[in-house]
């Protein structure tokens, strides 16, 4: 059979016209999932929470994160997604811990909190605090401090080392550690017996054993110093707590690497009444 060329360009039309439709479906139109896939996460509902809490007659678990964090969304994820499994790996153990020792009938469940606070941020610098406080029975629960130092443009972790040149000596930032530190001493109890680097029964920690984050500076967007977070029993016995020192960037100044020089400038503010 003969097909008309008049016929041949309407039907050449319409499979054009078809064929636009179909594209223009596609792309305003998202595929359907394949039976049994996952339906698809929207940016909005992958963010992280702001806490997570759990609670079994083994342990209470909780988290909790600081609103600033919201402003770094993958460092938010980051934390977020490591605490909740810490906490999950806390509560498995304690379930195999208590049930091996016939469930410790009439002791309160194991507890761990983890709680993220900000430290001072800068233009290319965002640092946080984590305090960790577990208990496990005995006299008093443990503690513990860590500090994030984020670089925002890079988008990654960076780590205390690095705000300073590779292979500074840092016996100078040493020296006003241990002075801000026997000056807090001094400051909780007049008569509290000085300490060093070297001295017998406690002595001074090494700044880049440390964990420290920025501390606020009088100059706008810049830190002005680092404050240190000494755990208890380290320069001290249990009952003198813990300690959260600064150390002025004029102490260190000459020892920061190039690339976060300028996040540095002014006195630290002092501390809120």
């Amino acid at each position: 059979m003969t097909v008309s060329p008049r016929l041949a360009l309407v039907c050449l039309a319409a499979a054009a016209t078809l064929a636009a439709c179909n594209r223009d479906r596609d792309q305003t139109q998202p595929a359907a999932p394949a039976p049994g896939a996952p339906a698809a996460v929207t940016p909005a509902e992958a963010a992280a929470p702001m806490a997570f809490e759990s609670k079994t007659p083994f342990a209470e678990v909780s988290l909790t994160l600081p609103v600033a964090i919201k402003s770094q969304p993958d460092l938010h994820a980051r934390l977020y997604a490591a605490g909740v499994r810490d906490l999950r790996q806390f509560t498995e153990g304690a379930q195999a811990d208590r049930t091996e020792a016939g469930g410790d009938a009439g002791q309160p469940p194991y507890d761990k909190t983890i709680e993220v606070t900000p430290g001072a941020e800068t233009g290319k610098l965002f640092s946080l605090i984590r305090t960790v406080s577990e208990y496990t029975g005995g006299a008093h629960p443990n503690a513990s401090f860590s500090a994030i130092l984020w670089d925002k443009a890079l988008k990654r972790e960076i780590a205390g080392p690095d705000l300073f040149t590779k292979g500074s000596d840092l016996s100078a930032l040493d020296a006003a550690l241990c002075a801000a530190v026997n000056a807090e001493k001094k400051k909780r109890d007049p008569a509290a017996q000085t300490i060093s680097l070297t001295s017998a029964d406690w002595n001074c920690p090494r700044a880049a054993a440390t964990p420290f984050v920025l501390a606020p500076g009088v100059a706008p967007g810049k830190a002005g110093g680092l404050t240190f977070l000494i755990g208890p029993y380290m320069v001290g016995p249990y009952s003198e707590g813990s300690y959260e020192v600064t150390v002025p960037q004029a102490a260190f100044r000459t020892l920061l690497a190039p690339a976060y020089a300028d996040e540095f400038a002014g006195a630290p503010k002092p501390p809120a009444a």
